[in-house]
């Protein structure tokens, strides 16, 4: 079981850099909700208000892990595939309950109420590729699966 999660090939860069970009956004984005940097508001800030939004506290906490560990998991290649399931789930639960009303561009203007969700797609399309494909090259999943020492 292990091995069908970090599986990956271990001479793919294209993944590797898919990886890192998602990993250094959402470890960002996380860590804002929390541990309040970048200006973000912490973990109870952050519970406070996806609360507040109708979400359940466990689905809140999870959300929250996902992008933060998650993040992390990605910048290092460990259980991508389950890390980018993580953040898949995040972007599609933020445009199904708010995104998709604002429409699809992002707010480059500030003339709309909200964000698009353009963003989200992308984010989304990422994450997918790395659950199909794996971390790809100078991943922990590639030393873990043996693939590190496989050569073509």
């Amino acid at each position: 079981m292990l091995t069908k999660l970090t599986g990956t090939d271990s001479h793919n860069f294209a993944l590797t850099i898919l990886r890192l970009f998602l990993g250094i956004v959402f470890f960002a984005h996380g860590g804002q909700k929390a541990l309040g940097w970048f200006g973000g508001y912490g973990y109870s800030g952050t519970m406070g208000f996806f609360t507040h939004q109708g979400i359940p506290a466990p689905l809140a906490f999870l959300a929250i892990m996902a992008e933060f560990l998650g993040g992390l998991g990605l910048i290092v290649g460990l259980l991508s595939r389950i890390a980018a399931f993580g953040i898949f789930c995040n972007m599609l639960v933020a445009v199904l309950m708010y995104h998709r009303h604002v429409g699809f561009f992002m707010n480059w203007g500030g003339d709309q109420k909200g964000e698009g969700y353009e963003f989200h797609l992308l984010a989304m399309a990422i994450a997918l590729a790395i659950m199909i494909a794996g971390s790809g090259a100078l991943s922990v999943d590639a030393t873990l699966s043996g693939d590190a020492d496989r050569r073509p």
